[in-house]
């Protein structure tokens, strides 16, 4: 018995433009469902945490995931920039959370690892592999780029799980996706 698909939205967060991208998985398959960008505007930053709880919100609404990823904070040299990051992250999970979606959350080297295969990949290493993955006609703006490398690693996380509960029950030699 197939699979059931599921979508998965990912979140490249940040306080001016948060990328998000949606893509339907079922078994081994990736299928790009939609991508693009939330820009803030305005100078007072409680209401740039707004647009980005809104938007993810629009989001969520128009397109009914079923499980939400996320890029985890990164420490730079500037403080006060992590700490817009961590809020804007903040506005986006808790639209997720209001929705009642299931989070998952990753570090920039472990989303290049999962898309690119290496780690320390640049931006454009990991734009393509995006492109290649979900058979992209066109490259994506880079922050839904992101936001779609996010969902493609959430998406291999689950396989490597089921991969191992499988192998766990002593069941080798077939996809997981043969068996429900």
């Amino acid at each position: 018995m197939a699979e059931e698909p599921k979508i998965i939205l990912g979140i490249d967060p940040g306080s001016r433009i948060t990328g998000f991208g949606i893509i339907k998985i079922a078994g081994t398959r990736r299928e790009y469902m939609g991508s693009g960008c939330i820009r803030t505007e305005g100078t007072v930053f409680t209401d740039k945490l707004k647009q980005i709880y809104d938007g993810v919100t629009e989001v969520i609404t128009q397109y009914q995931p079923d499980l939400f990823a996320i890029e985890q904070c990164f420490v730079s040299k500037n403080v006060a920039s992590t700490i817009k990051l961590a809020h804007a992250r903040t506005a986006a999970i808790i639209a997720a959370l209001n929705h009642h979606l299931e989070i998952g959350e990753y570090s920039p080297r472990q989303i290049k690892q999962s898309v690119a295969g290496y780690g320390n990949a640049e931006k454009v290493q990991v734009q393509h592999m995006v492109c290649t993955i979900l058979k992209l006609s066109s490259t994506p703006q880079a922050d839904a780029a992101d936001a779609l490398a996010i969902a493609i690693t959430h998406a291999d996380i689950l396989q490597s799980l089921v991969a191992m509960n499988y192998k766990e029950l002593g069941i080798h030699g077939m996809s997981h996706s043969h068996y429900r």
